[in-house]
């Protein structure tokens, strides 16, 4: 019985430290976060969505959105994007989804 109950609570515990790093139970640290995200959203890029086609790459999206080549540097472009679609890499895009992608 004694052995049920011991793997009862670290069972209990384990659980409770998964809940806490994965949602966290601490208020200000939910308040900074939704600080983080008001003040990230203050700062918007405008943006336009594309579903993403075989053979398109990011930079030729918005240079086709745009009819001319960019009017920003690379990793400007690159760092826009990854901010619009939550740190997604240009290289993971997935043919058939639908991205956000900066529009200059």
């Amino acid at each position: 019985m004694k052995q049920l109950a011991i793997i009862a609570l670290g069972i209990l515990i384990v659980f409770s430290i998964y809940f806490d790093i994965t949602y966290g139970t601490l208020p200000f640290i939910k308040e900074q976060k939704l600080e983080a995200k008001t003040q990230q959203q203050s700062t918007e890029i405008p943006y336009f969505e594309k579903k993403v086609t075989p053979g398109d790459t990011v930079l030729s999206i918005i240079e086709t959105k745009l009819n001319q080549s960019l009017s920003v540097s690379i990793s400007e472009a690159i760092a826009d994007f990854q901010q619009l679609n939550n740190g997604i890499e240009p290289e993971d895009i997935q043919i058939g989804r639908t991205y956000k992608f900066p529009s200059y």
